[in-house]
């Protein structure tokens, strides 16, 4: 197993959730400060926090969905933990996230199995 500098690591994460913009206020969600306490370790382990922007937020679904992709997208995280905090329907939008990410990983895996039979 590859070991990743956590400091490097959270600032390239940072660097990439600066470009996923809220689209009610047109700005991104780390001048936000809708991500709180990002922890990374050496082994690629992202933790963090996601703050919706308001307790019954229209968009927390779809948008914390992006901020995944996002993470997952930069190189040298191996998986993350995502916690969303400060939103009324937090076990509904937890168990939409889980579902998505796992019919990602699943999509990932089909397309790693379709790409090794070429």
């Amino acid at each position: 197993m590859s070991t990743v500098d956590p400091s490097e690591l959270a600032e390239r994460i940072l660097h990439r959730l600066e470009k996923v913009i809220d689209p009610e206020t047109g700005v991104d969600v780390v001048r936000m400060r809708l991500i709180e306490d990002l922890n990374v370790t050496p082994d690629g382990l992202v933790t963090y926090k996601f703050r919706p922007s308001s307790a019954l937020c229209p968009l927390a679904i779809p948008l914390s969905l992006e901020i995944q992709k996002a993470v997952a997208e930069v190189p040298g995280v191996t998986d993350q933990e995502l916690e969303i905090v400060g939103y009324l329907k937090v076990e509904e939008l937890a168990e939409l996230i889980r579902q998505q990410m796992e019919q990602d990983r699943l999509k990932g895996n089909d397309d790693k199995q379709s790409h090794q039979g070429l």
